[in-house]
């Protein structure tokens, strides 16, 4: 039976990748209000200026548990097995939910496999070790095999940004108030990545600037050590801004260009305008 690869919207894969490799995307959601946003109003150019005027962050929302059993029962009923590769269970519950929804779906159908992997974190980062499963599966790899390519994977990754404004993350309740409050008054810019499932500090700077040299510092060091294998620039709000990551920090790494890529809105909107870098290397990097 061949595999089929279901991930969450967190993993910002792009529509191209998503049907080449005939991945299912499950979708997390955005709340304004009383009202989830579609797709398409995630998507519109004008998306983060409607919530920059807001006085309340929007909400984000994981998929329920029978979202995921409707995904895997079609599958299923084709004659696949499942491999769902989501977002870290420490940033949201869609693991849990995929849980539930397996435990489920098993009991309907007790030959069924279906197995579950948690990325470790979102964005990018996720969705390279979505597209080894991925990759994997397409080659004609057991579901054992395509689990271990995601795991594998995530030992090989890393994700980099910085917010333009700690006020998102404040506002989110992602820092404390205090601490927030502080680091605007200091002009604090610090590096973000995800360790161990959870958002983490990777480094500071004294300005904007300063966070991107240490990006570039800190992305060289893993590609001179571990070597390289492909990256993604990732943005949230300003497509400029992104681009000009790519031209000042990455592509002076790697002599070449790599996809550009927005955080999803599920992500972004605790952050706020952000720029980074997700990379993988030939070498395990932990």
């Amino acid at each position: 039976m061949a595999v089929r690869v279901v991930t969450d919207s967190a993993s910002g894969i792009g529509a191209s990748d998503l049907e080449r490799l005939s991945i299912s995307t499950v979708p997390l959601h955005v709340i304004v209000g009383d009202r989830v946003l579609t797709e398409s109003e995630l998507q519109a150019p004008d998306f983060f200026e409607s919530v920059a005027s807001l006085t309340r962050l929007p909400r984000t929302s994981q998929p329920s548990p029978e979202k995921f059993a409707e995904t895997f029962r079609s599958l299923i009923a084709k004659g696949h097995e499942v491999l769902a590769v989501l977002i870290s269970a420490g940033l949201s519950g869609t693991l849990r939910s995929a849980e539930m929804a397996a435990e489920v779906v098993r009991s309907e159908s007790p030959d069924a496999r279906i197995a579950i992997v948690d990325s470790k974190s979102n964005s990018m980062e996720e969705g390279f070790a979505v597209l080894a499963a991925a990759e994997a599966a397409a080659k004609g790899a057991d579901l054992d095999s395509c689990a271990d390519a995601a795991v594998e994977t995530t030992r090989r990754t890393r994700f980099l940004f910085t917010p333009r404004t700690l006020e998102h993350l404040r506002r989110g309740g992602r820092i404390s108030g205090a601490a927030g409050l502080l680091a605007v008054a200091l002009k604090i810019a610090p590096i973000l990545t995800a360790e161990n499932g959870l958002t983490s500090v990777a480094g500071v700077a004294r300005s904007g600037k300063g966070a991107w040299r240490k990006i570039s510092s800190l992305m060289q060091a893993d590609v001179e050590k571990f070597g390289f294998r492909r990256a993604a620039v990732q943005y949230f709000a300003d497509k400029v801004e992104g681009m000009r990551f790519m031209t000042e920090v990455v592509q002076p790494i790697l002599g070449r260009a790599v996809p550009l890529v927005p955080i999803p809105a599920a992500v972004g909107v605790h952050v706020g305008p952000a720029v980074g870098v997700a990379y993988e290397t030939e070498q395990p990097m932990r």
